[in-house]
């Protein structure tokens, strides 16, 4: 029986992470939860997985979580309810899914306190990754990745010698606005940013997707979980996205993991290793699809990614700070404050401007996270 803690519960990653765990009730049990502030939601998952701690980090979403949920559940809130839920000593597995920099803390506490983490807070490696992946290695706990790309890298490194491989492949499906001429995207909306073509995901993500600068986070993110040099992680647009992401070993041999679109898979994944659940999703047909595409990324409309180069490039706080550019950039663009080509540009300046320290802790790595966030908005404002 595998005890699970799941930080973002209420969130898309987290509802399908309980949709799995439901089908496997021998296997799994759901000693703690956290989300933010959709409290109905969290109440309604308390009493259907009787958890014995619910957090919420919205202090005045917690007061009202207390009549709702079972009797006998503790019930904590802020930063400090979701890292005790983090860190509960009766849970052996962390699901951290907590969106942005706000999931670092927990990430780390989990860690800390040497739980198996399933990760699928990218922001966590992205701020930090360094740090989180040296302790994870020395408090005994395993980082396993959630998201999809590096799932499967994950999958096409097993059983093979990792001083063999030549470079690790990370698919795009090139968002929702590949096919945009450059001349467009100057003035497509948030509504149109936000439709994409394969995957059902939150806003933030889902206009990362869009500019691109989600696959350059991802880099990052590739290049601390697995140890991997910038310089040998390579993008490639795969519109169909049934590649999930490939591995170049040195005598030219690609191992790919291929699967439909859905998160199921690898939730799934990281919840059962080093075994595999047995999931009823669809199969994939590949006579069906018929043909499978690839091609470059376009840095010319698309220049964001290049972006997550530059800031492992310059080190330590950098790609902290462009995290933050980032969150503040697309906040500001859905709410119609900047165009959408001046997200990959705001972020450019702030990371330009960033002072890099080296990076001593996690609460260096918020800070300079924050600057980011703070910075991108004051340049949003004298715009």
């Amino acid at each position: 029986m595998r005890r699970l803690a799941i930080l973002g519960s209420t969130g898309s990653i987290g509802v399908q992470a309980l949709d799995v765990v439901a089908r496997f009730p021998d296997r799994f049990e759901v000693v703690a939860l956290a989300a933010g502030r959709n409290v109905e939601r969290l109440a309604e998952q308390a009493r259907r997985f009787r958890p014995r701690l619910v957090a919420a980090a919205d202090p005045a979403a917690a007061a009202g979580l207390r009549a709702l949920v079972p009797p006998g559940t503790e019930v904590l809130s802020g930063d400090d309810g979701v890292v005790a839920a983090a860190a509960h000593p009766d849970v052996d597995f962390v699901l951290a899914a907590i969106s942005g920099g706000a999931g670092l803390r927990s990430t780390a506490a989990a860690v800390e306190a040497g739980k198996d983490v399933g990760l699928a807070n990218k922001e966590s490696l992205v701020l930090a990754g360094e740090l989180v992946m040296r302790r994870a290695a020395e408090r005994g706990g395993a980082i396993l990745p959630v998201d999809s790309e590096h799932s499967a890298i994950h999958q096409s490194l097993l059983g093979h010698n990792h001083t063999e491989v030549r470079r690790l492949i990370l698919t795009a499906s090139g968002g929702p606005l590949r096919g945009v001429a450059a001349e467009e995207l100057p003035g497509v909306t948030p509504e149109r940013a936000l439709k994409h073509p394969n995957w059902s995901m939150g806003d933030k993500i889902t206009i990362d997707s869009a500019t691109l600068m989600n696959k350059g986070l991802e880099v990052i993110e590739a290049r601390w979980l697995f140890d991997v040099e910038p310089g040998r992680i390579d993008i490639v647009v795969h519109p169909e996205s049934i590649v999930h992401s490939m591995v170049e070993y040195i005598d030219g041999s690609i191992v790919a993991q291929l699967g439909i679109s859905d998160m199921r898979g690898p939730i799934s994944y990281a919840l059962g290793h080093p075994g595999r659940l047995p999931l009823d999703l669809p199969p994939l047909d590949l006579a069906r699809l018929g043909r499978l595409s690839f091609e470059a990324p376009d840095p010319g409309r698309f220049p964001a990614y290049r972006l997550a180069y530059r800031a492992l490039e310059l080190g330590g706080t950098a790609p902290a700070a462009l995290s933050g550019a980032d969150e503040a950039a697309v906040a500001a663009f859905l709410l119609k404050r900047c165009r959408f080509t001046d997200i990959a540009r705001l972020c450019a300046e702030v990371l330009e401007a960033h002072v890099v320290e080296r990076l001593g802790s996690v609460e260096q790595a918020l800070a300079a996270s924050d600057w980011g966030r703070r910075e991108a908005e004051r340049r949003v404002k004298n715009r």
